[in-house]
């Protein structure tokens, strides 16, 4: 379900689920996986990925992809057990572990671009603007769709 309470397609729960380990690569320090690391990462294992199949698979806005040989090596690729995004595995611990990172990670580059924005504002609406954000960021799933590359 969206935050408006309506389901998402088979197709977009794919794509938040990539996009959150994209976004889990970065909150572990590292620099983000682009489409070419991705698409040679599954060549070393003798899968092939388009960069057009991968960018509407990271979108959503494509046809379903459940051939479970790709989505089996993207699951090796971003060390996760494979069922995760074959539609039967619970959220890795260590992927759950770090968007909560990721989250509070937004929530303080908001902040912290706000404080800049906004300037001379006092130590209680600033308060008041993390508590809204925080609030809102623990509501929604993370997710930065986009071709990365």
């Amino acid at each position: 379900m969206n935050p408006a309470g309506e389901p998402v397609s088979p197709q977009l729960e794919l794509a938040r689920k990539l996009n959150l380990l994209l976004d889990v690569v970065v909150a572990e320090g590292n620099t983000p996986h682009t489409y070419k690391q991705i698409a040679a990462g599954l060549e070393a294992r003798g899968l092939s990925l388009s960069r057009a199949r991968w960018a509407y698979m990271i979108t959503g806005d494509g046809p379903l992809v459940t051939d479970a040989d790709l989505l089996t090596g993207i699951g090796e690729f971003f060390r996760i057990p494979p069922k995760y995004l074959l539609g039967s595995g619970d959220l890795p611990e260590r992927v759950d572990a770090q968007l909560v990172f990721v989250k509070s990670l937004r929530a303080k580059r908001v902040v912290n671009f706000a404080a800049r924005v906004l300037g001379d504002v006092s130590p209680e609406t600033l308060r008041s603007i993390t508590a809204l954000l925080e609030e809102d960021m623990s509501r929604d799933d993370v997710t930065l769709p986009g071709v990365r590359d």
